[in-house]
């Protein structure tokens, strides 16, 4: 059965200021052929004409391109054009923007205008970049053109199989919430891109199916690259690779479906985002990657150290940049590691740099309270410390989980997740002494007596033992131990104000040894 077309909010509010004799509309969008399908849809009913308008070719009519007017190429012979035309009519100027930096240009818009108000005639200016003289700034109306929707992709997905189930072998396999999750990868893409993101699945190996999502987010990676603020993270990680942290994998599971539409439809509002806290190597950034693999979704890497710069002002235009990257390729998984280094100077901002970190950080915790876009953010902390005090409001985040060291029982976990790993059968090995010999121990610091054991087995010509990797847990001073006031001040910070990441059962073991902690 076809699905009911809906109105997009943005078709609505262009159809409302062109019948409220809006003069000029500046349509910011990659996607020319898109708008123009909306303004002809727009125009049809009030019986008004359209001219397109291109620096290359001059004006033409819509539905008449190839009889473009030559002579009206030049952007002020065009204007020229526009001011001596009375009938209903919508004209539209593609990447128009260069030229309105010409005062002549600039002064031949403002005289328009006064026209146009008097008309049923809309001049549009439809361009990727967004770039409005100060005299235009009161008289032009800025148009967001939203990326396409899952209703715009839904039918360019049934067009496309439509048209390779006829004329090709092509397996299609979108039974039930297959083809919901597609379009989900696909939002973030223009037409174009999704087009070509389908197709590109489809040729590899001849069939549209579950096994294409990740195909398709691969699309998305080519829009962060672009973007030049945001790192495209490529991972596998697994949600059964994290050891223990049995509370905060509940959590995570329970809202592996919250950005679908039977959750949308079930009332449920989308996740924000989580701000994880505790001792460095206790399974953080791990346990974000898993998010994006469980979750299927792209995982984009924010440094925020490269939001600032050497340029007064660019700072903030940057923050912009980055969040609307991060935006446009949504539902996507925003990670922002050590998220304390990079805010640690708003504090004094004020004297050490005009004030520039405490407006970026303005915007960024303006976007994260109030952002509509499904961008889940999970940013990971060691110091709190330099933690903002308004980063930790409730509202920025759905939950702040700690992460403490391993309990005994997580310890063992651990140890068998990086064994088994590393092509060996954990069962071979005594995992319960393994265990009560790395008390104090991270899950990074028990990773790396693995790799250690390793090195001394590969060395040795034998295979590795739990000997092997026992000798190097003797040998190494956890930081539990050398940070031991900070884990302290760190665990008593929590026990108030953060969620505890692992249950009860699973809390640090206490054995009757006198070991530091």
């Amino acid at each position: 059965m076809a699905e009911e077309k809906t109105t997009p909010d943005y078709q609505k509010e262009i159809d409302i200021l062109i019948r409220a004799r809006y003069p000029i509309l500046y349509v910011v969008s990659f996607e020319e052929e898109r708008v123009l399908e909306l303004f002809s849809d727009l125009a049809a009913p009030r019986n008004k004409e359209i001219f397109v308008w291109t620096v290359t070719g001059g004006i033409a009519k819509y539905d008449e391109p190839a009889k473009a007017d030559s002579s009206t190429a030049d952007p002020l012979a065009a204007l020229n054009f526009i001011d001596r035309q009375n009938n209903p009519a919508i004209f539209i100027l593609k990447d128009f923007h260069p030229f309105m930096t010409d005062h002549t240009i600039i002064r031949k818009l403002r005289d328009l205008i006064y026209k146009l108000k008097s008309t049923y005639a809309t001049l549009v200016i439809v361009s990727p970049v967004l770039s409005v003289p100060a005299e235009l700034e009161k008289d032009i109306v800025m148009v967001e053109f939203d990326l396409p929707g899952k209703e715009e992709l839904g039918r360019l997905m049934d067009e496309i199989v439509e048209a390779v189930s006829k004329s090709h072998n092509v397996k299609i396999d979108i039974e039930g919430d297959v083809r919901d999750k597609l379009i989900t990868a696909a939002l973030g893409l223009t037409l174009n891109e999704a087009e070509n993101a389908f197709a590109r699945a489809i040729v590899v190996d001849k069939c549209l199916g579950p096994e294409d999502v990740d195909k398709i987010l691969t699309e998305k990676e080519q829009v962060i690259r672009k973007s030049g603020i945001l790192e495209y993270y490529r991972t596998n990680e697994n949600i059964k690779n994290v050891g223990g942290l049995e509370l905060l994998k509940d959590w995570i599971n329970k809202r592996s479906l919250a950005f679908s539409d039977k959750a949308k439809d079930f009332g449920l509002p989308r996740p924000k985002g989580i701000l994880l806290i505790g001792v460095q190597g206790c399974g953080k950034s791990l346990t974000c990657k898993s998010i994006a693999s469980l979750w299927k979704m792209p995982l984009l890497r924010f440094d925020v150290g490269r939001v600032f710069s050497g340029i007064v002002g660019s700072s903030e235009e940057n923050m912009r940049r980055a969040i609307k990257a991060a935006e446009s390729v949504a539902p996507v998984i925003l990670w922002i590691d050590e998220i304390e280094k990079s805010l640690s100077g708003v504090q004094s901002s004020n004297f050490s740099d005009a004030g520039t970190s405490a407006r970026v950080f303005s915007t960024f915790l303006t976007w994260l309270q109030e952002k509509t876009k499904p961008v889940f953010v999970v940013a990971t902390a060691n110091n709190i410390d330099m933690l903002p005090p308004e980063l930790l409001r409730k509202g920025r985040f759905d939950e702040i989980f700690f992460v403490d060291l391993p309990s005994l029982d997580e310890r063992k976990e651990i140890f068998s997740i990086h064994i088994d790993k590393r092509k060996r059968d954990s069962k071979n090995f005594n995992l319960d002494l393994l265990a009560q010999e790395s008390e104090g121990f991270s899950g990074a610091e028990i990773e790396q007596a693995v790799i250690s054991g390793l090195f001394e087995a590969f060395v040795s010509g034998a295979d590795l033992t739990t000997a092997d990797i026992s000798k190097d847990l003797k040998s190494t001073v956890p930081l539990s131990k050398t940070m031991r006031e900070r884990v302290e001040v760190l665990r008593s910070w929590a026990k108030t104000r953060a969620r505890p990441a692992s249950s009860d059962d699973a809390k640090p073991h206490k054995s009757s040894r006198k070991i530091e902690l």
